[in-house]
């Protein structure tokens, strides 16, 4: 099991990026909250298969995977894209630290 501290920096990381990116929908010509929403959904995905699911939906409602479909091919939707890869690998490569 990963350090408590550690898994709690990263929700509560999670819960800042959602903040930082509210309304993310809404701002198409803005790529930089397109990329933090991803980044803290790919955390999302690694707490989640990490075992994380309850403690994380305590803290934080995550978005439905779905929630950028249709605009992968647009430029915010790659940055959102890039950020979720980028949230799942640093989130895993922090957790494997532990």
């Amino acid at each position: 099991m990963h350090d408590y501290d550690l898994v709690q920096r990263l929700i509560e990381l999670i819960h800042r990026l959602y903040g930082e990116s509210a309304g993310f929908l809404d701002a198409p010509d803005d790529p930089q909250p397109w990329y933090n929403r991803g980044y803290a959904n790919g955390m999302v995905r690694v707490l989640d298969e990490a075992g994380y699911n309850c403690r994380l939906r305590e803290q934080v409602d995550p978005d439905p995977e779905d929630i950028i479909e249709n605009q992968q091919p647009t430029p915010w939707g790659r940055a959102y894209v890039h950020g979720f890869e980028m949230g799942e690998r640093e989130c895993r490569e922090a957790l494997s630290k532990e």
